[in-house]
C-alpha cells in the first residue's frame, strides 16, 4: 500500500469516529431534558442558530451531491434539532399547566414526581470530576471503536471500494456560501449558550452534548488534515476547517464553565 493509501485510510478511519460521535452527539441532552422535564438548561438562540447551521450544511450536501449517507446524516441531525426545541416548549407548556393547577389548589401527582426526578437529578450531577472523567473517557474509546468498526466492515462489504467522498470541496460560489454560513452559524450559537450558562450556572446541561461534539469535530478536522496540506486544499476546505476548529475552543470553554460551577457546588455542599 501507498504512504497516499494509507493517508487515505486513516482519513476514512477519523471521518468514521466523526460520524459515530455526531449520531450519538444529542443524545445526552435530549435524554437530560427528559430526566429533568424541563430544556431549560440550553439557550433557544443556540439551538436555533445550530438549526440555520445544519440547514446549511444540508443544502451544502444536496448541492454538492454528495452520497446519500451524507445527505441523510444532515437530515437526522435537523430532525435532532427540532426535537431539541419541541422538548423545550413541550415542558415549558406542562410546567406552565402545572403551576396553574398549583394556584388553584390542585396540586397533581405530576408536579409532585417532577420535584422528585429534578432533586434526583441535581443529586446525580454531584459526582466527582474523576468519575466524570472515566465515563467519558469510556465513552470516547467506545465511539472510537464503533466507528473504526463501522468502517472496516463498510470495506468488507464494498469489496474494497470506499464509500466515503471525496474531501475536497467544490469551489462554487454556492458551496462556499453554505460553508461559511454553516461554520459561523455553529461557531456563534456557542455565544448565547455560555452566557446562559453564567445565568443558569449549567443547571439542566449535559456535558456530553458538547463532549461528543468537541470529539467529532477534532476527528472531522483530522480526517480532512491527514489527506493534504497542501495550501489550495485547505483554502477549499477552509470554512469547513474554520468552523470545526472555533468551535472547540467553545465547546472546551463549555465545559470549563460546566465542571467550574459543578465544583462550586460541591464546595457549598461541603460547607
Amino acid at each position: 500500500m501507498t504512504m497516499l493509501g494509507d493517508w487515505d485510510v486513516a482519513s476514512n478511519i477519523l471521518g468514521s469516529i466523526s460520524t459515530a460521535c455526531w449520531i450519538i452527539v444529542y443524545s445526552p441532552q435530549l435524554i437530560e431534558n427528559y430526566q429533568l422535564q424541563s430544556g431549560e438548561g440550553l439557550s433557544l438562540l443556540f439551538i436555533y442558530i445550530w438549526v440555520l447551521g445544519d440547514l446549511c450544511n444540508f443544502a451544502g450536501a444536496v448541492i454538492g451531491q454528495l452520497v446519500p449517507t451524507v445527505i441523510i446524516l444532515a437530515v437526522y441531525y435537523t430532525i435532532c434539532d427540532s426535537t431539541l426545541l419541541f422538548q423545550v416548549y413541550y415542558y415549558r407548556r406542562k410546567r406552565k399547566a402545572q403551576r396553574t393547577a398549583a394556584l388553584n389548589g390542585c396540586p397533581s401527582e405530576q408536579s409532585c414526581l417532577l420535584e422528585e426526578r429534578t432533586s434526583a437529578c441535581r443529586e446525580r450531577r454531584r459526582a466527582p470530576l474523576s468519575q466524570i472523567f472515566l465515563r467519558y473517557t469510556a465513552a470516547a474509546v467506545i465511539v472510537a471503536l464503533a466507528g473504526s468498526g463501522t468502517y472496516f466492515i463498510s470495506k468488507v462489504i464494498d469489496h474494497g471500494s470506499s464509500s466515503y467522498p471525496s474531501l475536497e470541496t467544490s469551489v462554487e460560489l454556492e458551496t462556499q456560501i453554505l460553508g461559511w454560513t454553516s461554520a459561523i452559524s455553529y461557531i456563534g450559537a456557542r455565544i448565547p449558550q455560555i452566557y446562559k450558562n453564567v445565568q443558569t450556572r449549567c443547571e439542566g446541561l449535559a456535558p456530553g452534548l458538547f463532549y461528543f461534539a468537541i470529539l467529532g469535530n477534532i476527528t472531522y478536522t483530522l480526517s480532512i488534515c491527514v489527506v493534504s496540506m497542501d495550501r489550495d486544499y485547505l483554502i477549499r476546505n477552509a470554512s469547513w476547517l474554520a468552523g470545526s476548529t472555533v468551535t472547540v475552543v467553545c465547546d472546551v470553554f463549555v465545559l470549563g464553565q460546566f465542571f467550574y460551577y459543578g465544583y462550586v457546588s460541591r464546595l457549598m455542599v461541603d460547607e
